[in-house]
């Protein structure tokens, strides 16, 4: 616990620092949910100009990536692959997309890519998912 609370300090340090909880229901066994809405909402919430986004999905069978948005047969590709590769538990998926994402903010903005989007990946649903945002800056 002290390396969280160092953590904590560190962060506070570089300015305002905002926590918000996301909630998801996901609708099927495996699937990519897009919350790039979601994420930009706390943004604007914060008040936070320039900073940086922490986002953190605190289960085994999810996880959290970016890709593109624009079409949606690329987030059904990317399943389709993973489940070519891993025909296992959702955990392995989890581990190999990841549980983070960090992304920048600038004049108060989500800095994305003009095709990019959040995207919450469920490996083990339907579920209740959670997604942690810390929204840290001046």
């Amino acid at each position: 616990m002290k390396t969280v609370s160092k953590i904590n300090i560190a962060l506070e340090l570089l300015g305002s620092m905002s926590h918000y909880v996301i909630e998801v229901s996901t609708k099927s066994g495996q699937n990519f949910v897009e919350i790039t809405p979601m994420i930009i909402e706390q943004v604007k919430r914060s008040g936070v100009k320039n900073g940086v986004c922490f986002i953190y999905v605190p289960h085994t069978t999810a996880g959290v990536t970016l890709n593109e948005n624009a079409d949606t047969s690329v987030a059904k590709d990317i399943l389709n692959t993973l489940n070519r590769l891993i025909p296992v538990d959702g955990e392995y998926k989890a581990s190999i997309v990841g549980h983070n994402a960090t992304l920048l903010v600038e004049e108060g903005e989500l800095v994305l890519g003009t095709w990019q989007g959040v995207f919450l990946c469920e490996f083990d649903g339907p579920r209740r998912r959670r997604i942690l945002v810390k929204i840290v800056g001046e």
